[in-house]
């Protein structure tokens, strides 16, 4: 590893070091998803979540983060990233929709109920 990327790792940990602290202090030390406590050793556990998933956005009064377990944290990162992938083209754009067959499409005219 060069010197730089050293000096940026260790950038990048004492800003994230930084804003848990002041996260921490903020919160109650409850997931901000499924409400369990943390105290203690456990206290790790508890991750720091940007709302708007932008980890330079870290202003002071705590607005864009929340408090969330490992497992939760997970979670809506996964949940991020799938809607991302699964985004529907939005109107306008060029990118075609995903699905375009409409299974019972045609069931009011096979019905008789035209």
């Amino acid at each position: 590893m060069s010197k730089v990327d050293e000096l940026i790792a260790a950038n990048r940990r004492e800003r994230e070091e930084s804003y848990r602290r002041l996260a921490l202090k903020l919160y109650p030390h409850v997931c901000g998803r499924c409400a369990r406590e943390f105290s203690g050793k456990r206290l790790s556990e508890l991750t720091v979540h940007h709302r708007d998933h932008n980890h330079d956005n870290n202003p002071a009064d705590g607005s864009n983060w929340e408090l969330l377990c490992l497992y939760c944290h997970d979670n809506e990162h996964a949940r991020y990233t799938d809607q991302q992938y699964y985004r529907e083209a939005s109107p306008g754009s060029d990118k075609p929709a995903t699905a375009t067959y409409k299974a019972l499409g045609d069931l009011a005219r096979l019905l008789g109920k035209s």
